[in-house]
């Protein structure tokens, strides 16, 4: 991909910012879980640089919860979530106990990873692993007074609807104020024991953003940018999608809006280099949000408030407009050909693959 869209690719983690020297330094790339380095600590020199480091799960210093919760924030993450899940599952199966889950945060990725599991545990169920299947139980707690808070109250209550007969609870106004090895802790006291608990809350920018060479960082970490999506304290620096912080004009942490920021750089920042044209401020296309569950229904709200969705027909439509735009970021990224082929693959596998793998 790097040869053939002409960039270089360097691997390696951010630890240092020389805004002086205009000079990036890498962190020494170790063996994973050892101390042997692999690739010494390396230096990229720069004429214009734009952080797109995207953001983490927002913990807001809650006792307990890097300790004993699971975050989805990359692929490592989510490896290791999909592992520990089986197991769990395995586990509940071969001892006969009931498998408690709670997941904190009912934004759009809290309420679809409950839909999912409960669709993964569904499947797992026809393994038929023992005569009987135990007891397994989802809970999502959301700290606000609904679900879906970024789409109308319309959507958010039919997909609260739609998660009860699916007989996952859904509790709101539950604010968490500690985890430990058996549960969460509300702050009004009461409990909510799971022995898998997932932390799929807030959004905050990676903490090295807060060492980048006394760079303007927001209240989450964000880099604080102008409208250009210049940072404030430094022309030559960028930054776009969830790890930037538009003070004039906040926008929501979305893949829709790190998307157009990129599409406006790319397509202002060749002039700004050659000349040093200004880049003219961003202006933000809102077309609107889907969040699907699984295969059990989906909506879809536009910027003026109507939404579309819901039921057997309508949920169908909202559900293919989310692949929709799922394999439209495949062929941006992949181009027509490796995208239609990656469409392909990914229908085969279909009927070649469970859907679930317990092995």
């Amino acid at each position: 991909h790097a040869a053939g869209h002409g960039f270089r690719f360097c691997y390696g983690e951010i630890s240092h910012l020389d805004r002086a020297a205009r000079r990036l330094t890498l962190a020494p790339l170790r063996e994973q879980d050892e101390d042997e380095v692999i690739l010494e600590e390396r230096h990229v020199d720069y004429d214009a640089l734009i952080f797109a480091i995207g953001s983490r799960a927002n913990d807001f210093g809650t006792p307990g919860v890097k300790d004993h919760c699971i975050f989805l924030d990359n692929v490592v993450e989510a490896n290791n979530f999909n592992e520990r899940f089986r197991h769990a599952v395995l586990q509940a199966y071969g001892r006969g106990t009931p498998l408690d889950i709670a997941i904190v945060g009912g934004g759009a990725t809290g309420v679809q990873l409950a839909a999912e599991l409960h669709k993964a545990l569904d499947i797992g169920s026809l393994y038929n692993f023992t005569p009987t299947t135990p007891e397994m139980r989802i809970t999502l707690l959301e700290a606000g007074p609904r679900i879906l808070p970024s789409f109308p109250e319309k959507v958010s209550e039919e997909a609260r609807q739609q998660l009860e007969a699916l007989k996952i609870s859904v509790r709101t106004g539950a604010m968490v104020s500690g985890v430990d090895e058996k549960g969460f802790i509300l702050k009004d006291g009461s409990r909510v024991d799971a022995q898998f608990r997932v932390w799929a809350a807030g959004v905050k920018a990676p903490d090295v953003t807060r060492e980048m060479d006394g760079l303007e960082c927001s209240r989450g970490g964000q880099l604080v940018v102008k409208p250009n999506l210049q940072t404030t304290l430094d022309d030559r620096i960028f930054a776009v999608g969830d790890c930037s912080f538009i003070a004039d004009s906040p926008l929501p942490p979305t893949a829709q809006v790190a998307r157009q920021e990129a599409h406006h750089l790319a397509k202002y920042l060749p002039q700004w280099i050659v000349n040093q044209t200004p880049v003219p401020p961003f202006k933000f296309n809102n077309k609107g949000a889907i969040v699907a569950l699984g295969n059990y229904n989906g909506w879809g709200a536009f910027a003026d408030g109507k939404t579309f969705g819901g039921g057997a027909l309508h949920g169908l439509s909202a559900r293919l407009g989310h692949t929709a735009l799922y394999r439209q970021h495949q062929f941006e990224l992949y181009g027509v050909p490796r995208g239609a082929i990656a469409c392909l693959t990914d229908w085969l596998d279909r009927f070649v693959r469970p859907s679930v793998r317990m092995d």
